[in-house]
């Protein structure tokens, strides 16, 4: 069977005999949108468990709006054009609003960047400023959690009278989902913070898991710090693989945030029919496979559908290579997982990312690792081969495996890697 993979921004094809394929967990289409920008500007007015958008938004009132950074597939570009247009026909002032751009721990989005994020006009005619998680001096602290997290965040969104958020909900293997509260914790929050959110106590749960908010505690922790902020209005939506908007949910940080997740569970989730020894994942394509970093989550998501000591081959182009400084560091640093396991226990030790090699040693603990990146494979970047093996495609994983399980090795393929939450059949 021919399959086709989401890879960079172009796509990958494999071909598997289906006597090996046990199954390829594809998401049903959904019908996108008609006319978005038309259905954006009644959810302002329509909205979930809020009042509508003119009765929270008044002349004078200083109104921050948090975006998502370049490396989320947020129709970003369409929502403000709605928004703004909206906000301009309240007689909102320009010189009122400002763009936070929840970077979390990112590099900034500067000059062509930031035009390709929110447009050539936006970006000349508003106040638009980068979240900078190093920079102390542009955070204040309101407080802690019950928990004891230190709540340290964004200057410029504390000091705004309206604050709203706008953000994509998709499937995401620590928070259950993207989106909602994620645009303040860790998009807008001080790196000191990460220590507590994404710590071993919260990520090392069970409920820690793609598709969760049950028992979540990121989900939790994340939500109580920004009603501790202060959130007016969210709007999120949904896309599908081709990147259109397949839902809009607007309005309170929680109704709206559950609502939209909802919806994106039951059109993310593919039930499987059995662990498989060798499982095809992907990256999900640009932006997200960009980096080593954020192909993790492939791996990650990918767990459900692979047998104990299998094998996860995962396209992704990682494009800028491993990620952070701080993440090359600990990919090429730490040559023994399982001490590093132990190292973050300790509250003493703490680096910056750790939390996504962390995430990774949950998928290497259950499977062996195999990348394909055509970006990766002169890379010269020491990785230990004991950890994550580079190979030059596809079919050469599959020739290590079929090698390994036998000629009737039974294979999952995964075209959308993170987007997909494979589930398993009771």
């Amino acid at each position: 069977m021919d399959i086709e993979l989401a890879y960079g921004d172009k796509k990958l094809n494999i071909d598997i005999d289906d006597n090996n394929l046990l199954d390829v967990a594809t998401l049903e289409d959904v019908k996108p949108v008609q006319d978005p920008e038309k259905k954006v500007a009644e959810s302002l007015y329509d909205p979930i468990g809020s009042k509508p958008i003119d009765a929270i938004i008044s002349p004078g009132k200083k109104i921050c709006i948090v975006i998502s950074d370049i490396t989320r597939a947020v129709p970003t570009k369409l929502i403000l054009k709605v928004l703004l247009a909206e906000l301009a026909r309240l007689n909102i002032d320009k010189d009122d609003i400002t763009i936070l751009i929840a970077t979390g721990l990112h590099r900034p989005n500067l000059g062509e960047e930031l035009i390709a994020l929110v447009g050539k006009e936006v970006s000349e005619q508003y106040r638009i400023i980068n979240h900078y998680a190093r920079r102390l001096d542009t955070c204040r602290a309101i407080g802690k959690t019950k928990s004891g997290t230190p709540v340290i965040l964004d200057r410029t969104y504390l000091d705004a009278d309206i604050k709203i958020l706008t953000g994509l909900i998709e499937p995401h293997f620590m928070a259950g989902f993207s989106g909602g509260r994620k645009a303040i914790c860790p998009g807008i929050s001080y790196m000191d913070m990460f220590k507590h959110f994404h710590g071993p106590d919260i990520l090392e749960s069970p409920y820690a898991s793609v598709g969760v908010l049950k028992n979540n505690p990121f989900h939790m922790e994340s939500t109580e710090i920004a009603k501790m902020a202060g959130v007016d209005f969210i709007i999120n939506v949904t896309i599908d693989k081709e990147k259109r908007i397949t839902g809009i949910f607007a309005g309170d940080l929680e109704e709206a945030f559950v609502k939209g997740a909802g919806f994106c569970l039951s059109n993310s989730s593919y039930n499987i029919s059995g662990e498989a020894d060798i499982v095809v994942t992907t990256g999900g394509g640009l932006p997200l496979d960009a980096t080593l970093y954020q192909a993790v989550k492939g791996m990650v998501g990918a767990l459900p559908a692979v047998k104990k000591d299998g094998m996860i081959i995962i396209a992704s182009e990682c494009r800028e290579e491993i990620g952070s400084d701080e993440f090359i560091e600990l990919v090429t640093g730490e040559k023994d997982l399982d001490l590093f396991m132990e190292k973050i226990k300790d509250k003493s030790y703490f680096k910056i990312d750790q939390w996504e090699l962390e995430e990774f040693v949950k998928a290497r603990k259950k499977a062996d690792i195999y990348l394909y990146s055509s970006c990766m494979l002169n890379s010269t970047f020491d990785i230990p081969s004991s950890s994550l093996i580079v190979i030059d495609s596809i079919d050469k994983g599959l020739e290590i495996g079929f090698e390994r399980f036998g000629k009737n090795a039974k294979v999952t393929v995964i075209p959308e890697g993170p987007y997909c939450i494979p589930i398993l059949k009771k």
